[in-house]
């Protein structure tokens, strides 16, 4: 089998589709808009890119930058009528969704991720014709989660799948705390998120700030993993708060590497304001065995079970978070106790093998038809 991925190749979570499927012995080409470091993929995969279209298109108004799309067609088809590909599978419904859209190969997938079924067709009547044009061209549609499956009923009628993002448990596993930053008698509490408004980062440093105050005896150090737009506005707040010295901003983390500073935390806590789609830092958390707190926004509450694996808070409630996170820093065994749970959840219902064979056997009923 052959498939044609129409992706970033810089996402992560493509590089991780990628090497797993070629692992499986699926023949993967990607074409992407953006290009990405070929030492990251598994030798033997093709990658195509057009980084010079993506530049473009990135500094025009989104509308606009669909026309740029076109320019990249010619080239896709040539590629399509080369590599002979078995499936079309589009990560991004609005973008690259709407490129294999036009290039009308058939069987074509196509998987939602976020904004894309979120944002995309509530920004004007064209946009959202635009995206249930690109659903109708799509022989079957994947969303990662049930939260979004549900918005997609607004726009088609179709089957939707969920197939969510694996984790790869034999890399996000527990281990030692590293002493890069922490002492072992030290408390972490930390997010691994981008430094954007929509993850709630100043509400965790908010919390954190009432919890020192109220645990003045608990050595707690704050770990925010991530760069992002409001780094300035983050890196203010600490200042104001007196907090220097108590929290650590690392910037950007290579996502290799990201497993590390899950096992530096104790407490996981993703307290997003926006209705984000799925919570993969937050399984990635709680396969390293660590207890989670997240806000009750869109896909967040599909990856932790309330009392179980953690405990789901109302957006922006800094003081609600706080009571949580005092409640897992004084009861230890609390702690392990859910961070056991969360990985038996995460190895039941996330496990990229789980994953992976359930979008295999999706390519396959796909090309036996």
């Amino acid at each position: 089998m052959k498939v044609l991925i129409l992706g970033d190749a810089s996402n992560p979570h493509i590089i991780k589709w990628a090497n797993a499927l070629y692992s499986s012995g699926i023949e993967i080409i990607i074409f992407s808009f953006r290009k990405s470091d070929a030492l990251v993929f598994l030798k033997g995969i093709e990658i195509f890119s057009m980084d010079s279209l993506y530049n473009i298109t990135t500094k025009k108004n989104a509308a606009i930058s669909k026309i740029f799309y076109l320019k990249a067609i010619p080239k896709l088809k040539t590629i399509i009528r080369e590599r002979k590909p078995d499936i079309v599978h589009a990560h991004y419904a609005s973008s690259y969704g709407f490129l294999g859209s036009l290039v009308n190969f058939h069987p074509f997938i196509i998987s939602v991720w976020g904004s894309d079924v979120i944002d995309f067709p509530k920004t004007s009547i064209l946009h959202r014709e635009l995206f249930k044009f690109n659903l109708r061209k799509a022989d079957k549609i994947l969303s990662t989660s049930q939260f979004m499956a549900n918005l997609l009923k607004k726009y088609t009628s179709k089957k939707i799948f969920i197939t969510p993002f694996g984790i790869d448990l034999q890399l996000f596993k527990p281990e030692s705390k590293s002493d890069l930053y922490f002492t072992n008698d030290e408390i972490v509490v930390g997010s691994i998120k981008g430094l954007e408004w929509y993850y709630g980062i100043e509400y965790l440093i908010e919390a954190y700030h009432k919890v020192i105050k109220i645990l003045p005896e608990k050595k707690i150090r704050l770990l925010i993993v991530g760069s992002g737009a409001i780094e300035d506005k983050i890196k203010n707040l600490i200042s104001n708060m007196g907090l220097e010295g108590k929290v650590i901003l690392t910037g950007k983390v290579n996502y290799r590497e990201i497993h590390k500073y899950h096992n530096m935390l104790d407490i996981f806590v993703a307290v997003s304001v926006y209705e984000e789609s799925f919570g993969v830092a937050v399984l990635e958390a709680s396969a390293c065995g660590k207890p989670v707190i997240i806000s009750r926004v869109g896909g967040m509450i599909e990856v932790v079970e309330e009392g179980i694996t953690g405990y789901i808070v109302p957006p922006r409630d800094s003081e609600l978070t706080a009571q949580k996170i005092i409640k897992l820093i004084l009861d230890e065994s609390l702690r392990q106790k859910l961070g056991i749970q969360g990985r038996e959840r995460v190895q039941k219902l996330f496990d990229l093998k789980v994953c992976l064979n359930n979008m295999i056997n999706i390519y396959q009923d796909l090309i036996t038809l």
